[in-house]
């Protein structure tokens, strides 16, 4: 659909806006000078954003619970800036890779409040994770089991522990994204979680602290995270749960997600209704906290108008692989121009030789041609991270946005970093 002021406060990053010249302007920066300055395409993330939306988790918590902590799960946006801000706002981290707890590390996340995740950590990652310090292994295999405590006993040390459990609850997701089912790659099954509870508790070197639990991502409904702590308290109890995240992020302005608050609220009542009420919560947003923080900026290249029009922009499946993954739908408009009326339905193509390589199909336009600049919003959760060299394109900058002012936090590749790797 065609923007509105309405749908720019919904889809966008808080506080966009169009401005005196009538153009999209995010975090006070005029996107078509963004676009200028920086070059396309460009991740251009609102840093208030992600500050405020960190910031209504964290008092969502604290208005109904004292004993929490709220996770940034760096898979959605592994940048060293957006670290450094959600640290800097009093989040933890978790982590599923050593090169996401280097990351972490980096941007300023301290050890302690770092949780490494993962169904298949190598002995190395293992390696990293306790050298580091890190708070929190979440265990998700037998085969893990075993590796950890050889690993803590050569090193002579004692790590505190979650075991992951698939409670057999799916949300209202895609199939790639729900992680919750009987049939999963993650985590212990019920029964298995019973044997693995007693197996962690003859370890001398692992201490069990804690369940954790995850049933998927863009959830729009709430009621799955009740069918799934029910699961979990079965198993026994522990001072610690980890109840994942998974709230959905609106990507189009026909979504409207559960608000934080209400979120928050659910799985707190839950917890409190199965759990007690003196436990330690965990809770991992997601997506919810990065996703709407940032837009895309493209440069057109071409117009072409056969039986549908093709509006061909310099970037794609390289720099968002969602909706050729997962079928995702995404809005966009035209920078100088996002409010007027649109003349023509039309399909965003990206630049790669696939036929599928189109961002945003169907998508109402105001006579396009070369040199516009095109925005798509909600790309701060799995645009950066999924981002690729596909065609030989290098992967675009990330730039921040503040009160007017733009900081480049990682520059777009070059084509000697393409075969920065080769060896003689």
């Amino acid at each position: 659909m065609s923007a509105t002021a309405a749908q720019l406060s919904h889809v966008y990053p808080l506080g966009t806006r169009v401005n005196e010249h009538g153009r999209l302007e995010v975090g006070g920066c005029d996107a078509v000078e963004l676009a200028r300055e920086f070059g396309t395409p460009a991740y251009i993330v609102a840093e208030d954003d992600l500050r405020a939306r960190a910031r209504s988790f964290v008092e969502a918590m604290a208005s109904c619970h004292s004993n929490f902590d709220i996770l940034f799960a760096s898979k959605a946006f592994p940048c060293t800036a957006v670290y450094r801000v959600l640290a800097d706002e009093g989040l933890s981290c978790d982590v599923a890779s050593g090169g996401e707890l280097a990351l972490a590390l980096k941007g300023g996340f301290e050890a302690g409040r770092i949780y490494l995740h993962g169904n298949a950590k190598s002995e190395t990652e293992l390696r990293e994770a306790l050298a580091a310090g890190v708070g929190h292994i979440v265990l998700d295999s037998f085969d893990e089991l075993q590796r950890l405590q050889r690993i803590a006993a050569e090193l002579d040390c004692r790590q505190e522990v979650l075991l992951r459990v698939t409670p057999d609850v799916s949300g209202d997701t895609h199939a790639a994204i729900s992680t919750g089912q009987a049939d999963s790659k993650f985590g212990f099954g019920i029964d298995d979680a019973r044997r693995a509870i007693v197996a962690v508790g003859e370890q001398p070197n692992l201490e069990l602290v804690g369940l954790h639990c995850h049933i998927g991502s863009q959830l729009f409904e709430l009621a799955p995270f009740r069918h799934a702590v029910e699961a979990i308290a079965s198993l026994g109890d522990f001072p610690v749960y980890n109840l994942g995240g998974g709230l959905a992020a609106a990507y189009t302005a026909s979504q409207h997600p559960p608000a934080v608050a209400d979120y928050v609220d659910a799985v707190v009542t839950v917890a409190h209704d199965l759990l007690g009420t003196q436990k330690r919560l965990l809770l991992e947003p997601g997506r919810a906290l990065v996703a709407n923080s940032t837009v895309t900026l493209y440069t057109v290249e071409t117009v072409k108008r056969n039986i549908s029009t093709w509006v061909a922009v310099d970037g794609g499946m390289s720099d968002n692989l969602r909706p050729m993954l997962y079928g995702s739908v995404y809005e966009a408009l035209i920078a100088d121009r996002p409010l007027a009326p649109a003349t023509e339905r039309c399909h965003v193509a990206g630049k790669h030789c696939e036929s599928g390589d189109v961002i945003v199909r169907d998508i109402p336009l105001p006579a396009p041609v070369p040199g516009d600049v095109v925005v798509t919003p909600v790309t701060g959760a799995y645009g950066h991270a999924l981002a690729n060299n596909y065609n030989g394109v290098p992967r675009p900058p990330v730039i921040f946005c503040r009160a007017g002012d733009a900081r480049l936090v990682m520059r777009r590749e070059t084509y000697d970093d393409l075969a920065g790797r080769d060896t003689s």
